[in-house]
């Protein structure tokens, strides 16, 4: 376990490493030896898919990985792993389509369909977190993934976009779980 890592990847808009329940997080991690990345990314508006692919790439994401991508991120995160081994994903607040928005359609995810097929082969394992209430993502998105991907789903009703905590404890003892059984 000692060159397994995690990285965080934030959603588009991101406000930074310090904020919501990234740093306890990666803290959490770090105590159980996962060296955890935690950084702003490049493109934080937009977070184009041109700029945080290779990003990832040159933050060392390979099969020892785990990313932990929340709403653009979580998409960043099945584009990275369509074409490159990773270890493991949590998938937070994720969605398929660009919904029709303006910045999604920019971002250039959503350009080609998704080869659900490479992102499962890629990786050991997919957890993904969604809640009903989310006022970004229709849940018809979430489950949608879930399906095509066959995630270790775990569906709230309260949760919104998981913005508003400062602890994130379900992602720690999922994690915790799925490294136990690596």
């Amino acid at each position: 376990m000692t060159n397994m890592k995690a990285i965080i990847v934030p959603g588009n808009g991101d406000d930074g490493p310090e904020e919501r329940w990234r740093p306890s997080v990666t803290a959490e991690l770090e105590k159980f030896g996962i060296k955890t990345i935690n950084v702003r990314f490049p493109d934080p508006v937009l977070a184009r898919k041109e700029y945080w692919l290779p990003f990832l790439g040159a933050l060392g994401a390979d099969a020892h990985t785990i990313l932990i991508g929340h709403s653009s991120g979580a998409i960043a995160t099945m584009r990275y792993a369509e074409k490159n081994k990773i270890l493991g994903s949590v998938l937070i607040g994720v969605y398929y389509t660009d919904m029709d928005a303006l910045n999604e359609k920019k971002s250039g995810y959503f350009d080609k369909p998704w080869d659900w097929a490479a992102i499962k082969k890629h990786q050991e394992w997919i957890v993904q977190f969604a809640s009903t209430d989310d006022p970004y993502t229709p849940i018809a998105e979430a489950r949608h993934v879930h399906e095509a991907l066959a995630t270790d789903y775990h569906e709230y009703t309260d949760r919104g976009h998981f913005l508003d905590g400062i602890i994130f404890p379900e992602l720690i003892a999922v994690i915790q779980q799925k490294i136990k059984n690596h």
